[in-house]
């Protein structure tokens, strides 16, 4: 990939998108394209064929998405396999018949099964049910991972995924009920510390595990992995460890500096009980992680903060 390459970001507002520009601009990169939800729907098929056409990208990164955490994948199956179905279909067939040699489209660690072998490896895909919880994300996703397989097998184009674990960091969403656990969490402990509350309830025993991976080191991964001239059909992205959710609402706790107590409502649904993915594939082309945990979550609250004052924090 030359610096001078036309590189189309799709999902330059959402986290993972604006994480991929952030990384691009601080290598030197400067002819990056970029279109809003407003500016490119790219569930409209014909306007994404013709975005391509006249644009002509070489280097396609696919980080559009409809994201939620469990209540919103509940509440909205159908919204969340639709758009990510109809998105990823267009833009990576307009992306072939533009003529694009080289496309990267990101997946989720969801597209494995429920209870996969610990830790995920990527041949675990298929191998049995998904996670009900949010089966209508993965199914789109494994969807987009397949359609660049075979655009590959078939057409010799270098179309390949990247599965990214639990991601973080600057540009997440807050929502308080459609957000994911970590910036759940951060909000959460925020506002309690404000408030001056004597406890904060959490969803769930707090007994699962997760995986979470700073999207900052997420987009340095994905540079990573488009210099790599014959790239995985679809890698995993991850930090290699795992929290129980009970640890990681007390380091988050410990970073805010809230100091009430911790509930659990065990009415509320846990998900899959452990998400490690096997990263190996990818670290052993060169590519680790930079932050810890805790690192990164005191650089996410920062950037909560500067959000939180500046008005541009994302709670949709």
């Amino acid at each position: 990939m030359e610096k001078n390459s036309r590189i189309y970001v799709a999902g330059h507002k959402g986290m993972v998108g604006a994480a991929v520009v952030r990384a691009l601009e601080a290598r030197g990169f400067e002819n990056i394209i970029t279109r809003s939800r407003e500016e490119l729907d790219l569930c409209d098929q014909a306007a994404t064929l013709k975005f391509f056409a006249e644009e002509k990208p070489e280097v396609v990164i696919i980080a559009a998405a409809k994201v939620g955490g469990i209540h919103a994948n509940n509440t909205y199956p159908a919204d969340f396999l639709h758009v990510n179905l109809a998105s990823a279909h267009n833009s990576i067939d307009a992306a072939y018949k533009a003529g694009v040699q080289r496309l990267l489209f990101l997946g989720s660690s969801c597209i494995y099964p429920r209870l996969a072998e610990q830790p995920m490896r990527e041949d675990a895909l298929l191998t049995g049910p998904l996670e009900p919880t949010n089966e209508p994300y993965a199914i789109a996703k494994i969807a987009g991972l397949k359609l660049c397989q075979y655009y590959r097998k078939q057409y010799g184009v270098l179309f390949h995924s990247a599965m990214p674990t639990n991601l973080y960091g600057p540009g997440d969403n807050y929502h308080p009920e459609n957000s994911h656990v970590m910036p759940a969490l951060i909000r959460r402990f925020h506002e309690a510390k404000e408030a001056g509350a004597p406890k904060v309830v959490c969803w769930g025993t707090g007994s699962p595990y997760r995986e979470f991976l700073h999207v900052d080191d997420l987009a340095a991964g994905l540079l990573h992995l488009l210099t790599l001239e014959n790239p995985p059909e679809w890698v995993n992205v991850g930090s290699g460890s795992e929290v129980s959710i009970k640890e990681l609402a007390e380091t988050v706790a410990k970073v805010i500096g809230y100091q009430g107590e911790l509930e659990w409502d065990t009415s509320k649904p846990d998900g899959t009980p452990r998400k490690l993915m096997d990263s190996s594939v990818l670290m052993n082309t060169g590519w680790q992680p930079k932050f810890t945990l805790e690192e990164g979550i005191r650089d996410a609250y920062a950037h909560f903060l500067q959000e939180q004052e500046s008005g541009t924090m994302r709670a949709n």
